[in-house]
């Protein structure tokens, strides 16, 4: 059995956080400004354009949970 980690290694995290907005139904830009980010930096991360920093990694699990 495979572990989360390996599943998704090597996978950006723009379409991991693209994939859970969709499943919870949310749009980029008020998702963004909940996390008080500018949406356009939502938009690029998404696009793969831009990596995700670690204090907005820590953000976006919060607002998930």
């Amino acid at each position: 059995m495979k572990t989360q980690l390996s599943i998704i290694k090597g996978v950006h995290p723009g379409f991991v956080l693209e994939r859970e907005l969709k499943e919870r139904h949310l749009r980029k830009g008020p998702f963004a400004l909940s996390l008080k980010e500018f949406p356009q930096t939502i938009v690029s991360i998404t696009k793969g354009k831009r990596k995700m920093n670690t204090p907005l990694a820590l953000k976006s699990k919060c607002a998930r949970v």
